[in-house]
């Protein structure tokens, strides 16, 4: 990886780690020390530290449409108030931009470099450039390119969060938007409530999701029982399917 990258911004990265996944750490300092741009390890939100007082002055059921299925857990609310914290950052710290990254994440392929350097060319300030780990979501019209890398305005957007590219004014304007909120951080995305933000993503993916190795997901509940898998997994599909309705 080019440490040397030409940023013609004030760009700072942020790696979101929680300090008690101390397997994780590792691998949140080889990121900070990888990236081509002032680097800040950022602690994060712990849910299962939050208090009812904490979670009620944040969370409420129920607030867009489709509606979302499911109760948070007191890590998904920790997860959006982390990325939160990520957002205020950008904006207090008066940076173009900020690449916000998790730290289950390693950057994979020889495309890497391209793809950032054409993100950091091609963002404006209200916009939220996401990195999926996955080749077939996030499709869709060509923005800009650069070599291999191709920047898309996608029709549907994926689930996660594992690295982003934010503009300043995006990043107020996620801010505002998202005082109350009532599903995931990612699922919050996926819904295109915040008109001020325009959100794209790059291709072919350059980062791959390392959790299975660090100890696994610190966010989702690891054991439930066969009817409770079994009923979330059909509200999941609905919920998916109002969603793709929605965005046609």
């Amino acid at each position: 990886m080019n440490t040397s990258l030409d940023l013609p911004l004030q760009v700072g990265a942020f790696v979101i780690h929680l300090r008690r996944a101390e397997r994780r750490r590792p691998q949140a300092e080889r990121l900070a020390s990888m990236l081509p741009m002032p680097v800040t390890i950022l602690d994060a939100v712990d849910g299962l530290q939050l208090s009812d007082e904490d979670v009620q002055a944040v969370y409420r059921r129920r607030l867009h449409r489709p509606r979302y299925p499911f109760e948070l857990r007191r890590t998904e609310v920790g997860c959006f108030l982390s990325h939160r914290k990520a957002w205020r950052e950008i904006v207090d710290r008066g940076l173009d931009a900020g690449l916000i990254i998790e730290d289950d994440v390693e950057p994979d392929g020889p495309h890497f470099d391209t793809a950032l350097q054409l993100a950091l060319q091609s963002i404006r300030p209200g916009d939220y450039i996401r990195f999926p780990y996955r080749d077939y979501t996030d499709k869709g019209t060509l923005a800009a390119e650069a070599g291999e890398a191709r920047l898309v305005h996608p029709k549907r957007l994926g689930a996660g969060m594992q690295m982003q590219l934010v503009g300043r004014q995006a990043a107020i304007e996620l801010l505002k938007a998202t005082e109350v909120f009532d599903r995931p951080v990612d699922t919050t995305i996926q819904l295109r409530c915040i008109p001020a933000v325009r959100v794209l993503a790059m291709h072919p993916p350059i980062i791959r999701q390392i959790g299975h190795l660090l100890g696994g997901s610190v966010v989702q509940k690891k054991t439930r029982k066969p009817l409770d898998v079994l009923s979330r997994e059909i509200k999941r599909a609905s919920y998916r399917l109002a969603l793709r309705l929605r965005q046609i």
